[in-house]
């Protein structure tokens, strides 16, 4: 009789336990007295760890002794801090830290000289550390929706940056710095408060998408016509009134655009002096042979 109850008990305790809130795969894995180096995943071309929506308000500490990983997934957490621990990963070519609640970044990211992919977009940033610009190797970074209004100086060392994302800031003009980059191929500034392009645009030779829509830009400077690499250059939701003669050098933009994927101009919502908002509604090749025609004639 006893050992029948006894087995009941165990069947019910086993059946609550089905039933409570399962543990987050790392918890259960250290809880179970697995080692930390268990959790990371051998990929194709990176160790791996993801710790993706954990609810986390700050980092375990069991990650600042694992310096294998190479790519670490922290996003979409309440992430408040990141130690200075952070620059023992050494060997990190990919870090995920957006959707957090960061207001700062420490100086010791900047021992990261692996480091090609940073993500640290939906924070609270107000500033960038100029560490960063050690990080010689760093190929994409995305700094969008924070609060930053500049950038230090010293990234003019990132030579190697070819993807730039600082849509959604505080930026009132384009940082000098950025025009030191001439590997982007990307950059996007929409959602700022800039209130124009410096003519400096032009040493970004190779740009080949231009994203300022959504700012306060009433003209757009001639040297962006020299950008010939442009596949899309959006400029919507601005207060540009006249075009530059010039910007029929453009060739390869290949149309008038309007879904924002699509490569092309984007040039809706600005109060476009007449008669160019008919000639927009004619396409690209009407709008580049008006511009082409109206230089001819000046």
């Amino acid at each position: 009789m006893g050992t029948e109850h006894s087995k009941n008990e165990r069947r019910r305790s086993m059946f609550f336990l089905r039933k409570g809130p399962k543990l987050p795969a790392w918890e259960d894995a250290l809880l179970s007295g697995k080692e930390p180096k268990s959790l990371l995943k051998q990929g194709l071309r990176y160790v791996s760890l993801s710790l993706i929506m954990k609810g986390m308000t700050s980092a375990p500490d069991f990650l600042w002794g694992l310096p294998e990983v190479q790519k670490l997934n922290l996003s979409r957490n309440q992430l408040v801090v990141i130690p200075p621990s952070l620059g023992k990963l050494d060997r990190l070519v990919v870090l995920n830290l957006g959707g957090n609640c960061l207001k700062c970044l420490p100086k010791e990211i900047g021992l990261l000289r692996n480091l090609k992919v940073l993500f640290v977009n939906m924070n609270c940033l107000t500033e960038v550390p100029a560490e960063l610009s050690l990080c010689r190797k760093l190929e994409v970074l995305s700094l969008s929706h924070n609060c930053i209004s500049q950038l230090p100086l010293s990234f003019t060392d990132l030579t190697s940056l070819r993807k730039l994302n600082l849509s959604n800031n505080h930026f009132v003009q384009i940082p000098l710095c950025i025009f030191a980059l001439r590997n982007l191929d990307f950059l996007h500034l929409g959602s700022n408060r800039l209130e124009g392009i410096a003519e400096s645009v032009q040493y970004l030779v190779n740009l080949q998408i231009f994203i300022i829509e959504n700012n306060n830009i009433r003209s757009l400077p001639r040297s962006l016509c020299f950008l010939t690499t442009l596949e899309l250059l959006n400029v919507d939701y601005n207060a540009i009134q006249t075009l530059p003669d010039d910007l029929y050098l453009l060739h390869r933009l290949p149309r008038i655009a309007w879904n924002p994927m699509d490569k092309g101009l984007h040039i809706a919502h600005n109060p476009l002096s007449r008669p160019l908002p008919e000639v927009v509604e004619g396409g690209l090749d009407a709008l580049f042979n008006y511009l082409r025609e109206k230089k001819e004639h000046n």
